[in-house]
């Protein structure tokens, strides 16, 4: 089977190595990954020096180099655009894959013709002391026992690229692609063993940045297409809760923390819809996030 790895990033020097060198470090087995290929939209911190250090040590490295920040969305379309292979991988930069195995369990599915899209199992490496370190371990864990019922794709995702070019007004990346195959009549699944660690907001404000961005997109993927997110379903939510308990433990004062948090995340950007603002394609990082 081959695949291309794509990965966007925008002033990603901290990070941007150790995602790449996390790709060869994967025990393929019956994948061979043909092309990496790095949309850098406008970075400005030696990103690019980086990843052109690299290319010497790894010929199949390509660097797509957008001169202005466009989104996230345009920089996967410019990735789309330049890959060679039907299945397609999307790292984020600030991310890693998390075992040796994680990149095969994530494209195995595809063995089969109608699998679609796959989504990995994200992990923070934040601790779960502090509330802000818990509210992130609690949210992934939700997001885990969520996708166990029902599909719930973001952060690492592969797909199979049957044409679609996602709208550069919008952030709902995952979404649009996932909502076009399924109308294709492709299936999608989740690969809970394909780890990726990731880095939740270490503090209050940058969690509520981080939550109400997101929440716009998937608000805005209910009011543009009437397309459902599945961790806006309650009954989904019920039965992951009893795992994140097992998970975590019970502490309620912190989960409560967490639900508060979230609740008003989700209430800003309904209302951010409501009043007709709808998505925005390029949002300010949230710095607390790029310390992996």
């Amino acid at each position: 089977m081959d695949v291309t790895v794509g990965i966007c990033a925008y002033n990603e020097a901290q990070n941007i190595e150790r995602s790449i060198r996390s790709v060869y470090a994967q025990n393929t087995h019956g994948a061979d990954v043909k092309e990496v290929i790095v949309v850098s939209s406008g970075s400005t911190d030696g990103t690019d020096d980086i990843v052109r250090s690299l290319q010497k040590e790894h010929g199949n490295i390509v660097l797509i180099r957008q001169e202005k920040r466009e989104g996230k969305n345009s920089a996967i379309n410019a990735y789309l655009d330049a890959k060679s292979c039907e299945i397609v991988v999307m790292l984020n930069a600030d991310n890693v894959l998390g075992t040796e195995d994680s990149l095969w369990n994530l494209v195995k599915p595809f063995e089969d013709e109608k699998m679609g899209m796959v989504g990995g199992h994200p992990v923070p490496t934040n601790g779960k002391e502090d509330k802000v370190g818990f509210a992130v371990n609690m949210l992934w864990s939700m997001h885990h026992h969520v996708a166990m019922v029902y599909p719930k794709i973001g952060e690492l995702v592969a797909f199979r690229d049957i044409g679609t070019r996602l709208t550069v007004e919008q952030q709902s990346d995952e979404d649009i692609i996932r909502m076009s195959l399924e109308k294709a009549g492709y299936k999608c699944a989740y690969a809970p063993d394909a780890i990726v660690l990731n880095r939740g907001p270490e503090t209050e404000e940058d969690f509520l940045k981080q939550r109400i961005r997101v929440n716009i997109g998937e608000c805005t993927m209910k009011d543009k297409y009437d397309y459902d997110i599945p961790t806006w379903n309650r009954r989904y939510l019920l039965k992951a809760a009893a795992g994140t308990v097992r998970d975590l433990g019970f502490h309620p004062f912190k989960m409560l923390y967490t639900i508060r948090l979230e609740t008003k995340a989700r209430n800003e950007a309904k209302r951010h819809v409501a009043e007709g603002k709808h998505d925005m394609n390029i949002w300010d990082p949230v710095s607390t996030t790029k310390r992996l």
